[in-house]
């Protein structure tokens, strides 16, 4: 583990962070250039970049997590104070989350931090332009629903930090299952 000892500092996790965010932003910035009109307007061109599997095409998301709609969680707050207040308190929690990971879990620090990098990336977009610019559609032929809902780069982010927390416990079981040990050794004492 020496080798990769770097992976677990923070000024590698702040680079995740910002590497997410920048990424997010100029692959948003690329795509409201691509797809939309003069006025601002989407376009409804279609790059397929994998045959009608994946495909870039431009969304706007005015609402919270796959397009539910903030005003119906909390009809007396304008939706730019409800994202304001969900982005702070997520923040304070991921934060919490973070330093409340034993330092030998690397994965599940990762993870958080990349879950942070793509939600400060949607966020942005909430408080600039009053809703998230989504481009990537996948198809998942068979499955469930009919095409998958319509993501970005920062929504990647958050989804793979998501898996890589909930897979550190298997893959680190060892260094899991000594952290437990020596919590319970704690409380005997």
């Amino acid at each position: 583990m020496k080798k990769f000892d770097f992976i677990n500092k923070w000024p590698f996790h702040l680079g995740v962070i910002l590497f997410s965010i920048v990424a997010d932003q100029l692959t948003k910035l690329w795509a409201l250039v691509r797809f939309t009109n003069e006025t601002g307007a989407p376009n409804h061109d279609v790059i397929n970049v994998v045959g009608e599997l994946v495909r870039f095409q431009l969304v706007f998301n005015k609402g919270a997590a796959f397009s539910s709609r903030p005003q119906d969680l909390m009809p007396f707050l304008p939706p730019w104070l409800f994202f304001l207040l969900i982005s702070v308190v997520a923040t304070i929690v991921l934060l919490w989350f973070y330093k409340s990971i034993d330092k030998r879990d690397w994965m599940s620090r990762l993870g958080v931090v990349m879950i942070l990098g793509g939600a400060v990336g949607n966020f942005i977009d909430r408080m600039r332009l009053s809703m998230v610019v989504d481009f990537i559609d996948c198809d998942f032929p068979d499955f469930i629903m009919t095409r998958f809902p319509t993501y970005n780069v920062a929504d990647s982010f958050v989804t793979v930090g998501v898996a890589i927390v909930i897979l550190s416990p298997i893959i680190l079981k060892k260094i899991h299952q000594e952290i437990k040990n020596e919590k319970e050794h704690r409380t005997e004492k």
